[in-house]
């Protein structure tokens, strides 16, 4: 094997499980702010709170709810579009076109596709954390004039 097939080999492998991380992430993430936003229903549900708590919580929810939103955009499904490659293009060729496209040796442009699309999963996913954060920030400042009083 020679070095240049071995560090393709190598970044192949890297992008991918790169991918697979922020996918990971990206899960964590969407179960967190899922139980978050439950305990906030729960709480603010049968409450009684003054307005400038459901304003600053209602912000911090708002937040939350974009979050998720980025992170199922994160892990959407992207099939190539009218070029797919990899796994979808395999759909829709024969056996003998399979060994063909086999044949070649394409990871150089697999590598460029595949880290172009965990750039674009981890962005989503660092806007989705920030996002996260400045809404856990608002549902403390709620938490706090609840707990306080109002402004």
């Amino acid at each position: 094997m020679s070095t240049l097939d071995a560090s393709l080999t190598a970044a192949h492998a890297e992008v991918k499980a790169e991918i697979a991380r922020t996918d990971n992430k990206t899960s964590l993430m969407l179960a967190f702010i899922g139980a978050l936003l439950a305990g906030v229903w729960t709480v603010a549900n049968g409450a009684h709170l003054p307005a400038p708590v459901y304003v600053v919580g209602g912000m911090g929810v708002a937040l939350l709810v974009t979050a998720a939103a980025l992170l199922l955009r994160a892990v959407r499904p992207n099939l190539g579009g009218a070029r797919p490659m990899g796994f979808p293009l395999w759909a829709t060729l024969t056996a003998e076109e399979i060994r063909a496209t086999l044949a070649e040796d394409r990871r150089e442009q697999d590598i460029a596709n595949l880290s172009r699309i965990a750039v674009a999963k981890f962005a989503n996913l660092r806007r989705a954390v920030d996002l996260t954060c400045a809404g856990g920030v608002l549902l403390i400042v709620a938490a706090g004039i609840a707990v306080g009083g109002a402004l």
